[in-house]
């Protein structure tokens, strides 16, 4: 195991959901800009990685997170945009730059108030594996 696939991921993880035609308009970061962001917006955020390995090939677990924040009065439309970033990865699998997507699965949500409006924090569990034997 080995961190050598995060970047894939990341990568992955950000053309899948500005690709996917529910979440058209919405900005997706990888880091929020200087300056003022939009009203509403996702950001691909935390990241805990574990060895997925076995007696086939490396492989590893990313759990992350992507959050859903917007400034608006209800929870309505950031459920909304929610819904579509579960879409978007359930849907992503396959060849990634390096490794393998296996599956990505939805593990749970968290919906809440902050100070500056919403904010729906969305874990997802990505199984990798590795295709590049250079680890051996």
């Amino acid at each position: 195991m080995s961190y050598a696939m995060a970047a894939a991921l990341q990568t992955t993880v950000y053309a899948a959901l500005t690709g996917w035609s529910a979440l058209d308009g919405v900005a997706v970061f990888d880091a929020l800009p200087e300056g003022a962001t939009p009203e509403t917006y996702v950001l691909i955020g935390a990241e805990d990685v574990r060895d997925a390995s076995d007696k086939t090939g490396a492989g590893a677990e990313h759990r992350i997170t992507v959050s859903v924040i917007s400034a608006a009065a209800g929870f309505s439309a950031a459920k909304a945009i929610a819904g579509a970033v579960c879409d978007a990865l359930a849907a992503t699998g396959g060849a990634m730059a390096r490794g393998r997507i296996v599956g990505v699965g939805f593990l749970r949500a968290r919906a809440r108030r902050t100070a500056d409006g919403r904010r729906i924090d969305l874990s997802f569990r990505a199984r990798l594996e590795d295709d590049d034997n250079s680890e051996t």
